[in-house]
């Protein structure tokens, strides 16, 4: 195994100031904040503004992961953002991020795996650097996924709000065991029909609308998440005493809960934000990460497992030792 570690050293967030509560939804699509609550444990979602722009957020939310290493553009060899939501269908979000944060040497890339892009845009980057593609990579979730909602379904326009959030990632050749250890990534489309959005360039004229059979995902979630993170533990030669943090992609409290379970975590090991932030698709993961990084729960060398499944069905899990050795 080589000796090379990529390193996550940074991390940052955005969420859109408009905020909508369940009471707020309560007005206009016929649910209530009560039957929210017990179905998902969301209370409130971030909205984006009028013309606020999925590469809006993803600047702010890079900028923040640059500024708190004291790093600029110029500094950054490859951006991947993992959306759903782009601003156009081409050029991607990424380029146009590229340019906006002046990183004239990086390439620059999206990445389409709906919940799971994420995980699995830290893979790409992970073994990018690893095969001496650039020194430093910003990986971005960025969605503005109330565009695509369709505000008279409650089944899904309850679930879902819009943010983004940021980390760097660090190629080093002298921190052994540090960084990214394992990444386990699987993709079934079988059961596309499950969750999937009716529209797009090639099939329709219009974007079209989150479109879900909630309890069978319900159903795939736990088995496939909880046995992606069996053999990301066993890819690092780790066990789940070695975790110290679970920070899971934040689509319903029920599914946190059961992962919680599956691994026999205790609750206060595990980052919840689905209450405030609902489910933010590509963002929720580094969302969290950053809520637990910047209150001080998550500490430098501590060991922290992510995992997301979204449609497709796509879904993966990745350990990652978060920081730097101390010099």
């Amino acid at each position: 195994m080589s000796d090379i570690s990529v390193l996550m050293t940074s991390v940052g967030a955005y969420l859109p100031k408009k905020i909508l509560t369940n009471e707020d939804l309560s007005a206009f699509v016929d649910t209530d904040d009560e039957w929210i609550r017990q179905r998902t444990g969301i209370t409130q979602r971030h909205i984006v503004a009028d013309g606020e722009l999925t590469s809006d957020m993803a600047r702010e939310a890079a900028l923040q992961a640059l500024q708190r290493v004291g790093l600029d553009g110029v500094d950054i060899d490859l951006i991947i953002v993992a959306t759903t939501t782009p601003d156009d269908t081409f050029p991607s979000t990424a380029a146009k991020l590229q340019h906006q944060l002046g990183a004239v040497y990086a390439v620059a890339f999206d990445v389409q795996a709906v919940c799971a892009g994420f995980v699995y845009a830290l893979d790409i980057a992970d073994a990018m650097l690893r095969s001496g593609r650039g020194k430093r990579a910003l990986v971005i979730g960025a969605e503005s996924f109330s565009k695509l909602l369709d505000w008279q379904d409650r089944s899904t326009c309850v679930l879902f709000g819009d943010g983004a959030g940021a980390v760097i990632l660090e190629r080093d050749e002298y921190a052994v065991e540090w960084g990214i250890r394992s990444s386990i990534l699987h993709t079934d489309g079988a059961h596309r029909d499950i969750l999937y959005v009716d529209g797009g360039p090639s099939s329709s004229s219009a974007v079209g609308h989150v479109r879900m059979e909630g309890n069978k995902v319900f159903r795939h979630a736990v088995e496939k998440l909880s046995s992606a993170m069996d053999e990301a533990l066993a890819a690092a030669n780790m066990t789940v005493s070695d975790v110290d943090w679970l920070v899971p992609h934040q689509a319903n409290i029920r599914i946190i809960d059961g992962m919680q379970k599956k691994m026999q975590l205790p609750t206060d090991r595990v980052v919840r934000t689905v209450d405030k932030h609902a489910n933010t698709s590509a963002a929720s993961i580094p969302l969290a990460l950053s809520v637990a990084v910047g209150d001080g729960r998550i500490k430098n060398g501590e060991v922290v497992a992510f995992e997301a499944i979204g449609g497709g069905l796509v879904w993966g899990a990745t350990l990652v030792k978060y920081g730097r050795p101390q010099k």
